[in-house]
């Protein structure tokens, strides 16, 4: 499992305590804390993996996660407690029973947010309307960061290289800010993965401040529907262009051939050779 934490230290104790027996392993991936976030959960869990994200944001962070796992399958959570993980078992349960990505949705039946502003709320049902029409999909919580996959499913993400320099501005690459759920959902979705909706219910954050703003990373989340729309098109256009016969390539390969005086045969070029070595055996 992958726990994206930048100052997560107080909240490290509720995560960790509330972690299922048997996990194969949890990547903590440190975005420069500065309090002891590293130091707390190295305490509490000996055999934790920390790795140190390479750029900023959560999508970085993620990524840098889930280069780091070793097991089949990587569920996602946050370190500030406001997902459970005693829903672990259920993502995982959606795994072995057949899909692929197990979606977590604080909308579906069963799932709910005590933490999930009504502005906020708005919002997300008009990008999750508008991602379900675009991209014929049927979800019911868009914005939502609690997911597991089987780790074969990551290349499919296409995420932003963690070998990329960070940009001179200071501003985050096109997938490493809080977009990173959406496009992952749209990528997965459209890549023709099963996924399955797994209620989830959203608790309050225990402590500190959320860096998620409604207005700013809305309007990334936005772009990025629109920009992944363009961006299948453009593949689709691709693919289609691959697959039908280029005109100069059938053109060459049909060669008009006497049958008899004053008739015409058209044929390709394989067949007349064909019918050649037929008539000179």
């Amino acid at each position: 499992m992958v726990i994206p934490t930048l100052n997560e230290a107080r909240n490290l104790p509720h995560v960790f305590g509330a972690l299922p027996e048997g996990l194969h392993e949890v990547v903590l991936v440190d975005g420069g804390s500065t309090d002891d976030t590293v130091e707390v959960a190295r305490r509490l869990r000996p055999d934790v993996v920390v790795v140190q994200q390479t750029r900023t944001g959560k999508g970085n962070a993620l990524a840098s996660g889930f280069g780091a796992c070793t097991g089949d399958a990587i569920v996602m959570i946050d370190a500030d407690g406001s997902t459970d993980p005693a829903e672990i078992t259920k993502f995982v349960e959606a795994l072995t029973g057949g899909a692929e990505f197990a979606k977590g949705s604080r909308f579906s039946k069963g799932g709910h947010s005590k933490d999930i502003t009504p502005l906020r709320r708005v919002g997300n049902e008009g990008l999750n309307l508008i991602v379900n029409t675009l991209f014929r999909t049927r979800f019911s919580d868009l914005c939502y960061g609690y997911n597991a996959f089987w780790r074969r499913v990551v290349p499919v993400m296409d995420l932003p290289s963690t070998e990329l320099a960070a940009r001179p501005d200071g501003k985050k690459l096109w997938g490493d800010g809080f977009e990173i759920e959406t496009l992952i959902n749209i990528r997965v979705a459209a890549s023709g993965a099963r996924v399955k909706e797994v209620s989830s219910i959203e608790h309050l954050r225990i402590h500190g401040t959320s860096n998620l703003n409604t207005f700013r990373d809305g309007t990334r989340v936005l772009r990025t529907i629109l920009s992944e729309f363009h961006r299948r098109a453009v593949q689709r256009r691709a693919a289609a262009k691959a697959a039908a016969p280029s005109k100069l390539r059938t053109r060459s390969k049909t060669v008009p051939v006497l049958a008899v005086p004053g008739g015409t045969w058209y044929g390709r070029v394989d067949a007349l050779l064909t019918a050649e070595k037929a008539e000179s055996a």
